[in-house]
């Protein structure tokens, strides 16, 4: 990387795709800082996806502009994609090949010093002594997890984009995960990642929602907490989804979500939330506390204000 490299390892404007009538992502305008670990986060099918592979030039925009890496996604997808590491959902390696073999076969594909040694190194890193002669498809999810990581930064990327890495593994192996991205961003890569789960957007830089082609928030995880404009209460009872039921559609409430014995109910018009929470005060059953919202009230409330454009 060049000292004349600009700050920002992604910097686009106004990006749109559609697919056939149905716009996926629409006049979506971001910036990524190098080293940074940035989230993308949404309900299936809302553009995430398409807009990571626009970003590295797996697909032309319809509309906009951008760069990545300092070079022009538009025109210069190809040397952009020999600077990228690509990690998706299902595992992508050889079933049949071993841990060792894999990591060879991937560093000899992408023309990687030494192959075998580059391999064994890895082996090592990534803490897969013992198995390195294991199949590849033997593997649990978590150390399949591990592996594709391994591939994926074998041949010294720029970036890495990561969708959905972790679905379908448990929470040790997602720990053990988010502190070998976090060693990387550390040393400089930067690291744009697709997720669900509230506990990793909370280990991001940045984070960007995104619902249905449309990019709703952005930024630090407490500047998308504070922009919100979310009042939220905890009401505490024996029977948390009768208070939801009776919470809903009253008058200053936007979000009611049932957390064990408890519902957090969240809204912007702080008077006529407070009015409709005023009879439950009064019950002797009951708590009613004022909280801070949390990241999860608003995905929960910026989901249900958003609309599925496949309907």
């Amino acid at each position: 990387m060049n000292d004349a490299a600009p700050d920002y390892a992604i910097e686009v404007e106004g990006l749109s795709k559609k697919f056939g009538d149905r716009v996926v992502v629409r006049d979506l305008t971001m910036r990524v800082k190098r080293g940074q670990i940035y989230g993308f986060l949404g309900p299936n099918g809302s553009g995430k996806t398409t807009t990571i592979r626009m970003l590295c030039g797996l697909l032309t925009p319809d509309a906009g502009r951008g760069t990545c890496l300092g070079m022009d996604i538009l025109t210069q997808g190809r040397e952009i994609r020999r600077h990228v590491g690509y990690m998706t959902q299902r595992f992508s390696l050889y079933g049949d090949l071993s841990v060792r073999e894999n990591l060879e076969f991937v560093a000899r594909i992408y023309g990687v010093p030494e192959p075998e040694k580059a391999a064994r190194e890895a082996v090592t890193r990534l803490g897969l002594e013992g198995r390195d002669r294991q199949l590849a498809g033997e593997l649990s999810g978590g150390w399949k997890q591990r592996l594709a990581l391994g591939a994926c930064i074998l041949p010294e990327p720029q970036l890495l984009l990561l969708d959905e890495p972790t679905a379908g593994v448990d929470p040790k192996a997602r720990r053990d995960f988010w502190a070998q991205i976090h060693a990387l961003s550390a040393d400089g890569l930067t690291v744009l990642v697709s997720t669900h789960y509230m506990d990793e957007a909370e280990r991001c830089h940045e984070i960007a929602y995104i619902a249905y082609g449309d990019l709703l928030a952005q930024g630090t995880v407490e500047q998308v907490i504070a922009d919100s404009g979310l009042v939220t209460f905890t009401v505490s009872g024996n029977d948390p989804a009768e208070l939801a039921a009776e919470l809903l559609d009253k008058p200053g409430v936007d979000m009611v979500a049932p957390f064990g014995a408890s519902v957090h109910v969240g809204g912007r018009d702080e008077a006529a939330l407070e009015a409709s929470l005023a009879h439950l005060r009064e019950r002797n059953d009951l708590s009613v506390r004022r909280d801070e919202p949390t990241l999860e009230d608003v995905f929960i409330d910026l989901m249900g204000r958003s609309r599925d454009n496949f309907r």
